[in-house]
């Protein structure tokens, strides 16, 4: 099958979710189908990866992108326009000519585009199926969204009726099919579109043999949190758990170190009551070894959507989890088998102190969570999963 791929996120290095999803799906992918790689790159020092993913993808062309910018005249108009407003703002003509000519000059069987950013390119695309990768409706959804003032909640409903507006039109009418990372999201775009068949779900995963190295034995009293405190559902996280858990933590195990790990330019840390038992790593270009030294991996969010590879990471790696049970939203984690879940502060610090005193609870989750993830979360069945839903919508065998 000729696949034409378009990705809002420029898949190298996958050292975030997206680009981690987008990776190994297209690395998949290319084992069994010619595949085009058209992506959005707005770092220069992106492209000396450019070979990395010419090696299996059959061509790969990039473009700089646009943020989105809510005052931008465009954003602006787009409170009139039946699409969302950050759609609008961020579409890129020069992505669209990319496109025209890619199938100009090799015509495909169906074209895919990776995450809501892309889905104003599968629009007028005749005659080729058409098939938006993992959506996310959550947010959208999210009845706490925008409940601090009542304006803002006003224009938080309002926001949502458009959204689900503009989505229910998509599924129905434009779009060959769509596919989401869990069961879960899988319900939510039914509740958009009830009875919709052309539908997969394509979990999240990991490559389990590169997770079995020996990175070294978990420091005593060592805790970690990663993710890039600039996305904004990790810093509320962060801001969660310093205030309310870390400060119940330490009063029980005063020699207890939180390490933070993923830049944080441009984030407000003045907001972050920061002290000498926390250390913010930075980047880290392989984040396996600061997983596997920790005792513990906390995943303490409150917002946000999708499923969560930091904690896949972290149980591949046989490093125990403590997570809200909107971290672990969406994966097959049975509490207290091979997860601990808590939503409230002392009693996710009850959870942190027991897997740093307990050594036979954390052997207990560390076992289960590596038997777990080898057996559901692979990428290679997550690949099949998108190939189903791609030979259905082709209707190619």
């Amino acid at each position: 099958m000729r696949i034409l791929f378009l990705s809002a996120w420029f898949p190298y290095p996958p050292d975030n979710g997206s680009r981690i999803r987008i990776f190994n799906l297209l690395r998949a992918l290319s084992r069994r189908h010619t595949v085009t790689l058209l992506s959005f790159l707005n770092h220069e020092r992106g492209r000396e990866y450019l070979g990395v993913l010419q090696d299996f993808c059959r061509q790969v062309e990039v473009i700089p992108g646009r943020e989105f910018r809510p005052w931008s005249f465009r954003a602006l108009g787009g409170i009139f326009s039946p699409w969302p407003r950050f759609l609008l703002d961020v579409y890129s003509q020069k992505m669209r000519d990319l496109l025209e000519q890619a199938l100009a000059e090799c015509p495909c069987d169906v074209v895919i585009g990776s995450e809501l950013k892309m889905l104003p390119y599968l629009n007028g695309l005749p005659g080729i199926p058409t098939i938006l990768e993992d959506l996310e409706v959550s947010l959208a959804l999210d009845p706490l969204k925008g409940r601090h003032s009542k304006l803002g909640s006003l224009w938080a409903d309002l926001s949502r009726r458009k959204f689900l507006r503009f989505m229910r039109r998509q599924l129905e009418h434009e779009l060959a099919g769509c596919t989401v990372a869990s069961d879960l999201e899988r319900a939510k775009v039914l509740q958009i579109v009830p009875g919709y068949e052309r539908l997969a779900v394509v979990p999240n995963a990991v490559s389990f043999e590169q997770y079995q190295s020996d990175f070294g034995v978990p420091l005593p009293d060592s805790v970690t949190f990663t993710g890039a405190l600039s996305y904004f559902a990790n810093f509320d996280a962060m801001v969660f758990f310093l205030t309310a858990v870390w400060p119940i933590v330490r009063a029980r195990r005063p020699g207890a170190r939180l390490f933070i790990t993923g830049r944080t330019d441009g984030v407000p840390l003045n907001r972050l009551p920061l002290d000498e038992s926390v250390t913010l790593t930075g980047y880290l270009a392989d984040i396996r070894p600061q997983i596997a030294r920790s005792r513990v991996c906390v995943a303490p969010l409150r917002q946000g959507g999708g499923t969560r590879l930091k904690i896949l990471e972290a149980l591949a790696l046989g490093t125990p989890v403590v997570a809200t049970s909107k971290g672990a939203e969406g994966l097959a984690v049975t509490p207290g088998e091979d997860i601990l879940l808590a939503d409230e502060p002392a009693e996710f610090a009850s959870a942190v102190i027991r897997l740093l005193d307990d050594e036979t609870l954390h052997a207990w989750l560390a076992t289960n969570g590596r038997r777990l993830v080898e057996k559901c979360y692979s990428w290679e069945e997550s690949a099949q999963a998108l190939e189903r839903l791609l030979y259905q919508v082709t209707g190619q065998k």
